[in-house]
């Protein structure tokens, strides 16, 4: 897992500018909104499911790991299925990508602490935690955007190769996660799956109507709604499997990540929807 996520990083690296990170001086308004959604709202929303489902402690903590996670490239394919605001999606995912492994460790923290008591926050050192996540994350990114700006052409031509790669491996790792725990998936539904789909239907939800709520185009509000609804869960499964060391962690995660797979595309069925009766009443 850490090595597949280095690569996807790596690949989202050599697909980025630093127009992309510039954004927020020329779109501030929807770059901001998105990264308070993603990094506010999402967790808060995570939280209040967790008391709503009364999950067991390390449950509740997993829910909470997959709402800290940023927004994986997978939110840039539906936004681009859904004819959202591509460069947005992709500037959003770029920046909380780069935040979010400072931001995790401490959420993660006051996460643990709240329901698992403060002995097992001792265990989870902080720095530590960091730089892990500094290395599967940023590094790549970082990687990836030196080789594009300096060898343009042949970032080009892998960058492709690469994204397909990521996703191939991303169905396998998938498939065989639920073919090798096939007899406890079943059980892995019942403990979360109805926490982790109201958790994702609402944050779809909620970051469409908030960007319609501050007046944001329709383009960018789906972009929105897409960046704080799919979530990075490779990233989630590694916190919770590899930095944390802790199974039960993981099924929130995956539960979630296979969920959203089928609730993105219902989304964008859902949009079109209601798009085209509003033409037709036009």
């Amino acid at each position: 897992m850490p090595l597949l996520l280095f690569i996807i990083m790596f690949g989202m690296g050599l697909s980025l500018h630093i127009a992309d990170f510039t954004r927020v001086l020329r779109e501030p308004k929807a770059v901001l909104i998105g990264i308070s959604a993603q990094l506010i709202i999402l967790p808060l929303v995570a939280f209040m499911i967790a008391l709503a489902f009364k999950l067991p402690p390390e449950l509740a903590v997993g829910l909470m790991i997959i709402s800290f996670a940023p927004g994986g490239t997978t939110s840039n394919v539906f936004t681009n299925l859904a004819k959202g605001d591509v460069a947005l999606s992709i500037s959003l995912t770029a920046i909380v990508s780069l935040v979010t492994p400072f931001t995790i460790p401490l959420f993660l923290l006051l996460a643990m602490q709240y329901f698992l008591g403060y002995e097992s926050v001792v265990e989870i050192p902080f720095i530590k935690t960091m730089m892990q996540l500094l290395l599967i994350t940023v590094l790549p990114v970082i990687i990836g955007m030196t080789i594009l700006y300096k060898w343009q052409k042949i970032a080009e031509k892998i960058e492709p190769l690469i994204r397909l790669f990521s996703i191939i491996f991303l169905l396998f790792f998938v498939v065989a996660i639920v073919f090798i725990a096939s007899s406890e998936i079943l059980e892995f539904f019942m403990q979360t799956g109805a926490a982790t789909l109201t958790l994702n239907i609402l944050v779809l939800g909620l970051g469409y109507v908030l960007a319609k709520l501050f007046k944001l185009t329709k383009k960018q509000a789906i972009s929105i709604g897409y960046e704080v609804g799919i979530q990075n869960a490779p990233l989630a499964l590694i916190i919770s499997g590899t930095i944390i060391g802790n199974s039960i962690m993981m099924i929130p995660a995956l539960t979630y990540g296979l969920l959203m797979l089928i609730t993105g595309f219902v989304f964008k069925l859902v949009l079109d929807f209601i798009f085209n009766q509003a033409s037709v009443k036009f």
